[in-house]
């Protein structure tokens, strides 16, 4: 804390000398203008890349897509890449702690939900040891965000294993679109915040970005109103290098975090990582295209005194060929592969053996794109997977799309995806000693084979209405098995079940300076575990014990809402002040069982000058606080939160 604190102080200082030199117009001013947003129609025309792996209009994309505009993630006033997750209709999002959310599409959330794939930039940031987003250590500041493409749904054709029930695509902006200096100073009743950023240019097609960023958060109270000891802590740096030439596109970037994170009976866990990306495209003559991308990944988390924690190292090569056969087919194919070396830091409670190791990935893909007729595609595609643990297993899909008029399409889907297999399902020992769950070395893939149907549309020239239904059907999915002596139980894949549910947003320009969102989804959750208990085991205890332990292996596979509700209004009120507010609804989750709740976020932002901003935003606005998800005992509460914030380009 008290290093972030002198950070800040140098950070000040170093603005008031900045601001004393300031001459003209800021070339990263946010002007009222940029931020009003674009027609409903243009809405409809954003190219989205996370559907197909080429660049398409949203309106076209045979799938449940909704794209998080960079207005939109400004407007809200979020800071974190959770917070800005909520503005998506097709996703659950709840906040556990002051660190941890608990993030997925289309059912099994849970403290680290494993059915959902998330990058940034192209860069997986799923974690393959336990399986699921490590939400504390992904950052990107909004001011650099382009969009968030997230995609309710299998993709695992195009992604691969673990894009099971959906996956989020964050893309930040280019440093061609970041010139000029931003500062951003926020202080609020939970935390505060610095940021510095400037990009340059050092040739008319070479330029940069270089930012930093930190903040700290204060603890939240638990249900008896004492600390949770989970305030925590990030400082942040890295930067974007972007070269054009002449139909190519080159960019390196990277970043480079430290943070510390309390803990409730230990000590402090430190987090360090950081990430270097390269990718280079080539455009060639008749559309066709070239790509290749290459990262490197770090991430380290351990918290001192044989607490435990773990690292990882990815190495990651990917290349993709796009091409078009004729006027009436296009088709993407290539392939990659991973490297993941891990090191688990063992805890009394969780012992891994072996405790390192190294996790190889490699793929193949196809997908083919036909134009049956001028208003009729359909696309079909095929990707070979070999994880760690397994042979390599094909992942398919068929798409339709058929535009009724041009402002209307029809879509079907038919896809398979898989989650694979992790060192925690193979390898971990929990509860103990002696251990009282242990992993399996015979654990499979989990898989589903998922049903979709959707309908978009846009009316007249100010509406949108997206709907989309699915069903859903797994098999092998994680349970237990018991052992003679009952304990200690092992990971096995006995659990088969199906969901299904719909989705439904849309968006309405009531007027040139108002405009409203809604968005609804509810699902139905079925699932069964399939091996019957040998009977006398547990002698008298049985009849109530056993349905209790069948009935938690089935629960904590997910905690969902039955269905979810926002609305979303934003008002500018004049040229220079605007006006957000988002009202959301969440059905009560079953088990752990948490209350429903209803609750309204909001933001106000002022443009006293073309090159200066305030904002004050709230969330939470309705109650003191409450309970979104139980991810640790006793429960930890959301409290209402204010953030004041000042940014001032140049």
């Amino acid at each position: 804390m008290r290093s972030f604190a002198r950070s800040l102080g140098c950070l000040a200082y170093g603005t008031v000398l900045a601001l004393a030199s300031l001459a003209g117009e800021p070339a990263f001013a946010q002007t009222a203008e940029a931020l009003r947003g674009m027609s409903i129609e243009d809405l409809t025309k954003i190219e989205i890349t996370s559907v197909s792996k080429q660049a398409e209009p949203l309106s076209d994309a045979p799938a449940a897509v909704y794209v998080i505009t960079r207005d939109e993630v400004i407007r809200s006033g979020a800071t974190t890449i959770p917070e800005m997750l909520r503005l998506a209709p097709n996703l659950e999002v709840a906040q556990i702690s002051a660190n941890g959310y608990a993030i997925s599409a289309r059912g099994f959330n849970g403290q680290i939900a494993d059915k959902l794939l998330v990058l940034i930039d192209g860069r997986s940031v799923y974690t393959p040891i336990f399986a699921g987003v490590y939400w504390d250590t992904q950052y990107v500041a909004p001011e650099d965000i382009e969009r968030i493409e997230v995609i309710s749904g299998p993709g695992g054709t195009l992604w691969g294993a673990n894009a099971v029930n959906g996956v989020i695509n964050i893309i930040t902006r280019k440093s061609s679109d970041t010139q000029g200096g931003l500062l951003t100073f926020g202080i609020g009743n939970r935390e505060y915040e610095a940021g510095l950023q400037y990009g340059g240019k050092i040739t008319s097609d070479l330029t940069y970005r270089l930012y930093a960023d930190g903040f700290s958060t204060w603890s939240d109270k638990t249900l008896t109103g004492v600390s949770a000891h989970d305030g925590w802590s990030r400082p942040q740096g890295g930067l974007r290098v972007d070269w054009a030439p002449n139909h190519d596109l080159v960019t390196v970037q990277g970043d480079f975090y430290s943070g510390v994170e309390d803990e409730p009976t230990a000590d402090d866990q430190s987090l360090t990582g950081g990430n270097l990306l390269t990718r280079w495209t080539h455009t060639f003559g008749g559309g066709s295209s070239f790509e290749v991308q290459a990262y490197y990944d770090y991430a380290r988390r351990y918290v001192p005194g044989g607490i435990g924690g773990d690292q990882l190292r990815s190495y990651d090569l990917y290349m993709q060929y796009s091409f078009t056969l004729s006027s009436w087919n296009a088709v993407v194919l290539g392939g990659g592969e991973r490297v993941d070396q891990y090191k688990v830091f063992s805890e009394p409670g969780l012992v891994f053996s072996p405790d390192s190791g190294t996790l190889n990935y490699a793929n193949l893909f196809l997908e083919d794109e036909i134009s049956v007729t001028s208003n009729l595609k359909l696309t079909a595609g095929i990707k070979l997977e070999k994880d760690a643990y397994a042979v390599a297993q094909p992942l398919p899909s068929i798409r339709a799309s058929w535009k009724v008029t041009p402002t209307n399409m029809l879509w079907a889907a038919v896809s398979r995806a898989v989650r694979s297999p992790t060192p925690f399902d193979r390898d971990a020992q929990g509860g103990g000693p002696p251990p009282l769950l242990i992993g399996n070395p015979d654990f499979q893939s989990e898989k589903l084979t998922a049903y979709e149907v959707g309908y978009r549309t846009q009316i007249a020239s100010r509406a949108t209405v997206s709907i989309s239904g699915y069903y859903n059907n797994y098999t092998s999915l994680r349970s237990i098995d018991f052992t003679p002596m009952f304990f200690p139980v092992e990971f096995a894949n006995f659990t088969t079940g199906h969901t299904y549910g719909i989705e439904v947003w849309g968006s309405y320009k009531v007027t040139d300076w108002w405009r409203l969102s809604a968005g609804f989804n509810a699902q139905h959750e079925k699932l069964t575990f399939n091996v019957p208990l040998t009977p006398g085991i547990l002698g008298p205890f049985e009849e109530p014990i056993v349905p209790l332990i069948v009935q938690q292996i089935i629960g904590y596979t997910g905690d969902d809402p039955g269905h979810q509700i926002s609305l979303r209004s934003s008002i500018d009120l004049t040229r220079n002040l605007t006006l957000d507010a988002e009202f959301r609804e969440v059905a009560a989750l079953p088990n752990p069982a948490v209350p429903g709740y209803v609750d309204l976020d909001a933001r106000v932002g002022w443009h006293a000058t073309k090159s200066l901003l305030f904002s004050l935003a709230g969330s939470n606005l309705l109650h003191a606080h409450h309970i979104e998800f139980v991810g640790s005992s006793p429960a930890v509460e959301i409290p209402r939160t204010v953030m004041f914030r000042v940014q001032q380009s140049f």
